[in-house]
């Protein structure tokens, strides 16, 4: 690819890019902090994928995801799970209509372009599952009847890692769904500070829509644009197979700890995540530092521990570190 080239898609994103600092300014007027949080929404919007926080609770997940809808002037809407929910209650229902003497849909939450599945380890198989189809097709049945669902669409789920009373772990094939998992850590002391000022005072500012829907779709596809050279896409595939085959790569020690290494959708993420990191940082390309920078938050949850790794306390963070460092940059 010619110099050209390059420099003529990096004046194109730099324009097109534009609106990511005015989104993170209107988020950072209510959501103290929390950088990363909002970087990773930004990456998760920007490159379609959906994603999985975990953290306890008081954190702004939920503040944070309402700020976006607001922000972009989308719909948004909530869903507390339940060990009693059903996946009608997600998806919608049929009712039938005395009236018209026939069977009328009524469509549920998930028919909105943010979609906060609050502490979705709390709800049954069936219902996780029911919210799979809507993730991964983005699309949801309703009796013999097939909706699409609105453009952009995110779902961003949390879950709670200290309560584990009464809840239903997700399903590997579940979480793999996830394009990232965010670990959302307590504020600094100044932010708190802040926080309990901003909450004392009552006076919270208000979000003003900076975007539509329709401008985060195209968005989209100029972050598909972003140009990924060879070496990086080997990289990526470096980074992946490390997790997969250890020994390779001079990670011996790992074998015993991974049971099972992340899956090729890890690779397709890491892609997007990076092509949407170069995009935030309004670079037309991708250099291995993009990559190097979403690669916790695509891998965390897609590499199996074995059973001594958790008798060791390994954290699957310490195993990407350790891949990071031994798989070489190009």
């Amino acid at each position: 690819m010619e110099n050209v080239n390059i420099k003529a898609l990096n004046d194109r994103i730099q324009q097109e890019s534009s609106f990511v600092d005015l989104l993170s300014l209107e988020m950072g007027k209510v959501i103290v902090g929390q950088k990363g949080l909002v970087e990773n929404l930004l990456i998760g919007l920007l490159a379609n994928g959906h994603i999985l926080l975990e953290g306890v609770p008081g954190l702004a997940k939920t503040l944070a995801i309402s700020t976006l809808s607001q922000a972009v002037s989308a719909k948004f809407s909530r869903i507390q799970f339940t060990p009693d929910l059903l996946p009608a209650d997600v998806t919608g229902t049929l009712i039938y209509s005395q009236k018209k003497e026939q069977f009328e849909v009524h469509k549920g939450p998930v028919f909105a372009n943010f979609v906060l599945a609050d502490e979705i380890n709390r709800a049954p198989a069936k219902v996780q599952s029911a919210l799979l189809e809507a993730m991964q097709e983005r699309q949801v049945t309703i009796g013999e009847q097939t909706f699409a669902l609105p453009e952009p669409f995110l779902v961003m789920a949390t879950q709670n890692p200290i309560e584990q009373e009464g809840t239903y772990p997700l399903p590997e094939a579940q979480v793999d769904r996830f394009m990232l998992k965010v670990v959302v850590d307590y504020p600094t002391r100044e932010e708190e500070k802040l926080i309990v000022r901003m909450n004392n005072g009552g006076t919270f500012p208000k979000v003003s829509p900076v975007v539509t829907p329709e401008d985060i779709v195209r968005a989209r596809s100029v972050v598909r644009e972003v140009y990924m050279d060879e070496k990086i896409e080997r990289y990526i595939v470096d980074i992946v197979y490390a997790t997969r085959t250890p020994g390779e790569y001079g990670l011996g020690s790992l074998k015993d700890l991974i049971s099972f290494g992340a899956s090729p959708r890890a690779s397709i993420s890491l892609s997007l995540a990076a092509k949407a990191y170069a995009f935030i940082k309004r670079r037309g390309y991708v250099i291995p530092e993009d990559v190097r920078a979403v690669c916790p938050e695509v891998l965390r949850h897609r590499i199996g521990l074995s059973y001594e790794a958790e008798a060791e306390n390994v954290t699957t963070e310490q195993i990407i570190e350790q891949v990071i460092n031994a798989v070489i940059v190009p």
